[in-house]
């Protein structure tokens, strides 16, 4: 059983007899207090997908869920509803557009290295690699003779996701991004 402190974003949790996923943690050390930090945690039930925020101290426990985790490929969007087929057995997972509106900026068709994340068979979210490759689908024309440390200009990719870029990178060029820090790597 792992403290909160030991907790990590993307991570399945039972609280309070039910499942979840976190989301997103933020940490913070309130003044006055002798020692422990707390720890805020967007929740959401994998079951209704209901939204909690809870707040730990540092050294309550935590039960851990049983969180899988399988390879998958975008297969099509529904609605509402987006279609992601296991890579192994073809299995088919369908995600509701609102869980996973943020990993949809770095999803193509092409896009390798994507997981489905399962707790008890239920797909509840999407687990991206480190780094992907996208086309600037729009940006400000390229200035010749700009050199790969000069300034940043923006550049919208084509699945919406705006990222500054150098000058010398211009529109239709495939780029490597890093997911987590939403930054520009270099050409892919």
């Amino acid at each position: 059983m792992p403290k909160a402190s030991e907790i990590k974003k993307n991570s399945a949790v039972e609280y309070e007899g039910r499942v979840y996923f976190v989301k997103d943690i933020e940490r913070s050390v309130p003044q006055g207090r002798a020692g422990g930090s707390l720890y805020r945690m967007r929740m959401y039930d994998v079951v209704t997908n209901n939204k909690i925020d809870q707040t730990f101290k540092d050294s309550d426990m935590l039960n851990l869920a049983d969180l899988v985790r399988r390879p998958v490929s975008f297969s099509y969007a529904d609605g509402e509803e987006y279609v992601f087929m296991d890579t192994e057995d073809y299995t088919q997972y369908m995600l509701n557009r609102e869980a996973i509106e943020d990993e949809l900026l770095f999803i193509n068709e092409d896009t390798q290295g994507v997981m489905v994340v399962l707790v008890s068979d239920s797909p509840v979210a999407l687990a991206l690699p480190p780094t992907v490759d996208l086309q600037i689908e729009e940006t400000d024309p390229s200035v010749k003779g700009g050199s790969a440390t000069a300034r940043t200009k923006p550049a919208r990719l084509t699945t919406g996701l705006v990222i500054q870029v150098p000058e010398h990178i211009s529109t239709g060029d495939v780029i490597k991004i890093n997911v987590e820090e939403r930054r520009f790597l270099g050409r892919a």
